[in-house]
């Protein structure tokens, strides 16, 4: 069975082939206005499972992420709590955050995190050439995309030209010769209102608020618009066009659709061959969001439960679909993951014990193996099917359990395929780390830590600076590195 996918373009599921011999794989990557909570990380991780399995099949994959370092939202948090006195500086300190919260998730390494702020040139160029061809015009110095010159406008989001909404600010308006016409650049910085709209507390903006970065252009100065952004990085690594697409499902319109018009008006080529949209999270019927004050950090999530428990929760939906967080579906997460572990570990106990014997055959447990893979490998090629996949390798747990549970004397053969069958297919493609300790001896050993760094802040605060600097020395003695900064005392294994 080869790879099938849902594709939102066709609305059809297809085959899925490669135009290339490598796959080119573009994830819209977050607005760095905040710290990543779990809606977005949901995003993340089904784009990096996908990865996962499609190196799995044999592919090369290059694989692209942006970060939108260039926007309103960052501009209003400009001075915020000690955030930074510039934009860019705003978005730096997010963008380590998140690089962070992608390492404790355990995903892979996209081959490239381009920003905004990096590719502007890219950006006026392509603004350029959609003007040339007739598809954008320029308008008081900024300048807009004519939907009605694109004529397969809307043909993701099954719209109709005539009954879509006004894209854009309220003031645009005025300047666009269509509603829908969208922002390929616009003039000057950003407008007190906007920063105002976007401002997380209540102080006052001043005589002097922030405007946010601007760049020359043939147009003024100004900022580029939103959508155009992607194209302009997409097209920069990957190619003109590109294999598949992942982004949420609340971008379909009008990000996603604009992607399209404006790529495949300045190249002549299909942008994107397969859409893949992920499902929204949601806690109590809403959409998790940052906007609505609903969200998980995915820091607090991580130090909560775990990367395990959080990679299975996702697990156990599959990306297309809607999943609700809760106590109930995390605690469900928790116990499924501690079936896998604790099988796996079984099955490495009896394994590299004296009681496991090449002449020992258990047939049932051989089998389950087989199974096992047979049943996870049609799951993945089944449009991403980690929820059917994942419910494999529970089966497989509760094989292992049986044979361990009752034998004198063990399979070695059938436990070593057991052993290889959960690391390469719950470690290598769904991101699970095997082996690796409990989530909470991990826990536990982060309390100590922080335990220790309370008595050394005490004894630096009584001025014994002789003890506190031995309480440092041991901790790195341990391999914990102690680093004491302006905003306090951070460590690192």
């Amino acid at each position: 069975m080869t790879l099938s996918v849902t594709n939102t373009l066709t609305g059809d599921r297809e085959e899925f082939e490669p135009a290339g011999e490598e796959v080119l794989l573009y994830v819209c990557g977050l607005t760095v206005s905040d710290d990543a909570h779990l809606g977005h990380a949901r995003v993340w991780t089904h784009a990096d499972v996908m990865h996962r399995w499609l190196s799995h099949l044999g592919y090369e994959v290059r694989h692209v992420e942006n970060f939108t370092d260039v926007n309103e939202k960052i501009v209003a948090r400009v001075g915020e709590d000690d955030l930074g006195a510039s934009e860019l500086d705003v978005a730096e300190g997010f963008i380590a955050s998140i690089i962070e919260d992608m390492r404790g998730l355990n995903l892979k390494r996209a081959t490239v995190y381009p920003r905004v702020s990096e590719h502007v040139p890219e950006i006026i160029d392509l603004v350029e050439t959609l003007i040339d061809r007739g598809y954008a015009y320029e308008a008081d110095g900024s300048v807009y995309f004519d939907v009605t010159a694109f004529e397969d406008y809307g043909k993701l989001s099954n719209q109709r030209l005539e009954e879509m909404e006004s894209q854009g600010d309220p003031d645009e308006r005025s300047e666009k010769r269509h509603p829908a016409d969208f922002a390929l650049w616009k003039a000057g910085g950003v407008s007190p209102s906007d920063v105002a709209e976007h401002r997380n507390d209540d102080r006052p903006l001043g005589d002097h608020p922030p405007t946010g970065e601007t760049w020359d252009s043939p147009w003024g100065e100004g900022r580029p618009g939103w959508h155009v952004e992607c194209s302009a990085m997409s097209t920069t690594h990957l190619d003109d066009t590109i294999d598949i697409h992942v982004g949420g499902h609340d971008l379909v319109f009008p990000h996603h659709e604009n992607e399209i018009a404006q790529s495949e008006a300045a190249t002549g080529e299909q942008f994107a061959r397969y859409w893949l949209h992920t499902g929204l999270l949601e806690t109590a019927g809403e959409k998790m969001s940052s906007s609505l004050g609903n969200y998980f950090y995915v820091a607090d999530a991580l130090a909560e439960f775990g990367p395990n428990v959080i990679r299975t929760f996702y697990c156990s939906t599959n990306y297309g679909s809607k999943q609700t967080f809760s106590e109930a579906a995390m605690a469900e997460a928790a116990e499924n993951w501690e079936r896998l572990d604790r099988a796996h570990e079984a099955a490495v106990d009896a394994c590299d014990g004296v009681d496991a014997r090449t002449k020992v055959e258990d047939m049932d447990l051989r089998s389950a193996v087989e199974e096992t893979r047979e049943e996870f490998t049609a799951a993945m090629n089944d449009d991403f099917g980690v929820r059917e996949a994942t419910a494999a390798l529970l089966e497989l747990a509760t094989a292992v359990n049986r044979h361990v549970d009752s034998r004198e004397t063990y399979d070695y053969v059938g436990l070593r395929r057991a052993i290889e069958a959960f690391e390469e297919l719950g470690g290598d493609v769904l991101g699970l780390d095997f082996g690796g300790g409990s989530e909470g001896e991990a826990r536990l050993a982060d309390d100590l830590i922080e335990l220790v760094l309370d008595v050394r802040e005490a004894e630096r605060d009584a001025g014994n600076y002789d003890r506190a600097d031995e309480l440092r020395d041991d901790l790195e003695a341990l391999g914990v590195t102690v680093e004491d900064g302006t905003g306090g005392t951070t460590y690192r294994y």
